[in-house]
Formats: structure tokens, sequence, C-alpha cells
């Protein structure tokens, strides 16, 4: 049994459309964990390829992750930084995107045979290469094994004549820097002020006597000035970087 891991952003679509094309060989399923707050853009484009895909899609989901966030004023699934200069620890990757994944796969292993799972890492995340954390499932990575970047897979999807998706991540992941969250507020301006409705009810009830946020600047999200250095007229010496734990 071989399973695409569908992220549904640049890196995870051209490997779908490369076993699509059968420039690899095609997989039983592509699955896509959903954790309830994407871009709206990003649930269009997986209409898309369900529809378009010569292999079945499925979804699959442990909750809203943003009603999860907001029902449970102690443990907070998301890992929220907090107004003493810390950060809360994160279990949304593990519990909205791998286990979800882990559940589907587990009925079609069996002894000695376990499920390859497709992971659409390309070779500038190379890093981010991990191997399974269950036994009955085996993570394999056809970008690499293809030597392929995540430019060559946006160079690839234009060749092809498809759209470039845009990043698959939650709205509200603490882990975006001001580039993205810029983009999330030019581009999704309804999104965006959902996601600040969200900051500004997250902003009590931690175990401590701590205020929560969504922005690493401990300000309200809806506040913060996501201009450039460059862009507010001085030098830039530091550059951020995702942390790249989903995306694909």
């Amino acid at each position: 049994m071989k399973i695409i891991s569908l992220g549904a952003g640049v890196q995870s679509t051209a490997m779908a459309l490369l076993a699509h094309h059968k420039e690899i060989e095609p997989p039983d399923f592509a699955v896509f964990a959903d954790t309830g707050w994407e871009p709206k853009a990003v649930y269009d484009h997986l209409d898309w390829l369900e529809s378009y895909l010569n292999f079945p899609v499925r979804r699959v989901s442990a909750g809203n992750l943003k009603n999860r966030m907001l029902e449970d004023p102690v443990f907070r699934p998301v890992p929220l930084f907090t107004s003493d200069g810390g950060m809360g620890k994160r279990q949304c990757t593990n519990n909205f995107k791998i286990r979800p994944l882990q559940i589907f796969c587990k009925p079609y292993a069996s002894k000695g045979k376990p499920v390859i799972l497709e992971m659409g890492i390309s070779t500038d995340e190379w890093a981010r290469m991990k191997p399974s954390r269950v036994k009955y499932i085996e993570n394999e990575f056809p970008l690499i094994d293809l030597d392929m970047s995540r430019n060559d897979c946006i160079e690839w999807l234009k060749n092809k004549n498809y759209k470039t998706p845009i990043k698959s991540a939650c709205l509200g992941c603490p882990y975006h820097n001001d580039e993205q969250w810029r983009e999330i507020k030019t581009q999704f301006p309804d999104e965006f002020e959902e996601t600040c409705k969200v900051d500004d009810k997250i902003r009590k009830g931690h175990l401590f006597d701590n205020d929560l946020f969504l922005h690493r600047s401990l300000k309200p999200l809806r506040d913060v000035d996501f201009r450039t250095m460059e862009e507010m007229g001085q030098l830039n010496f530091f550059t951020e970087e995702c942390e790249g734990m989903c995306g694909l």
C-alpha cells in the first residue's frame, strides 16, 4: 500500500501530479489531514485535486483546531507566545496532522509489510526528513529521489500549465513569519480578521498568569506592523525562517 501525504501546498501538489502523469509510481490514495483552519484557497485547491487526480483523495481529521483551541482554555494545542517571553508546547502537528494519517494507514498495514507514506519534502528541506514514528508506516521521499527543490516543483508545475498553489498552513500558526502574516492580511483580509478575533479571545486562560498571543511581538495581531525593516527605512541584519513543520 502506497499513500501520498497530501498537504495541498507546492511540494505535495507537485508530487501528486507527478504520480498523476505516471512520472512516479501512482499511489493507492492521497490523504489530506485537515485541521479545519486552512485558508479557503487551500480548500478550493484541494477540491480541484480531488476532482482531477486519477487516484482517490481522502480527507482525515481530528476535529477543528481553531475550535479546540477556543474551547479548551487550559490545554492549548497550538504553541502560543506567552507574555513572560515563553512559548507553549506544540501539540497541533502531532495531534492534527501526524496522528490522523497514522490512524488512516494502520488498517492497510500487515506484519512485515508497512504502508509506504510518501512525504513531499524537497531537497532544500532535506533536514526535515525523518523516519516514521510507528512500525506500520515507512516514510519515503520521492522529491528527494528526483533531486527536486521547491523551485524545481514550481517550474515543473508551470511547464505543465498548472497554477502554483499557495502555502498550506493553518491561518493562526504562531510559526508564521511577518511576510506570511502580511500575505494572509493582504490576500485574505476576511480570514485575517477572523484570525485576529481568535487572537483576541485567547489572551487569558493559561494555567499561569500570562497573556497569550499568536504573534511573537506579544502584541494583538491586528496591531502588529508587518512591514519589513527595509520598508520602515532600516537596515535588516537578520532573516526570519519558517519552522517548516507544515506547508507541503
